[in-house]
């Protein structure tokens, strides 16, 4: 990455730190200067989860009240901040999708969520330290398979879009996603 781009981008974090952290102390300025800058990228990500445009504001509103709930909890050494935020509008267009009773991804022959398989880089240390085992991981996976797992599961493209994308029956879709989750648990679970 050249320089200009990582001092940019550093820039960003950092006047993203201080408006979370001013959050966390009930500045609401911040709070509206910070939905300023970040709304249309977690709108997106919550669109592409929650398709329908009402619910998705709905969720992002929810999405702004979590993080005026949770900004305390933010630390700037455990990670950046916008992955930080998009981690929880992530997660609460999900919570959205399964109040509306959809289900988005593949659910597991034990009857496991998808959703619940998937660490929250934010949950703990062990899990931060875990994304660089998943960025591993994934690297090792054949291309297709690596691409369609991320883009049904970090951006919210359905079976049926994937099979659009790359010209492929549904049930080849599925049939990726599992061997390429598979896959992903089996190197994540074995030997470090």
């Amino acid at each position: 990455m050249p320089r200009a781009v990582r001092d940019r981008a550093s820039r960003d974090d950092a006047a993203l730190a201080r408006l979370i952290s001013a959050v966390a102390s009930g500045n609401e300025q911040a709070l509206r200067a910070l939905y300023d800058l970040t709304a249309p990228k977690l709108f997106g990500i919550v669109l592409r989860i929650q398709r329908d445009r009402g619910m998705a504001e709905d969720v992002l509103q929810d999405v702004y009240l979590r993080i005026w709930q949770s900004a305390g909890s933010f630390s700037a050494e455990a990670g950046r901040p916008l992955p930080w935020l998009c981690t929880i509008a992530r997660n609460r267009a999900i919570d959205g999708v399964r109040r509306k009773g959809e289900v988005q991804g593949p659910v597991t022959e034990d009857g496991e969520d998808w959703v619940e398989r998937l660490a929250d880089p934010h949950d703990s240390e062990g899990a931060i330290l875990g994304r660089d085992a998943l960025r591993t991981c994934l690297s090792r996976l054949d291309t297709t398979q690596r691409d369609c797992i991320v883009l049904a599961y970090c951006e919210g493209f359905s079976r049926e879009e994937l099979a659009e994308r790359f010209e492929r029956p549904v049930n080849t879709i599925k049939t990726w996603l599992h061997r390429g989750l598979a896959a992903l648990r089996g190197c994540l679970e074995g030997p470090a």
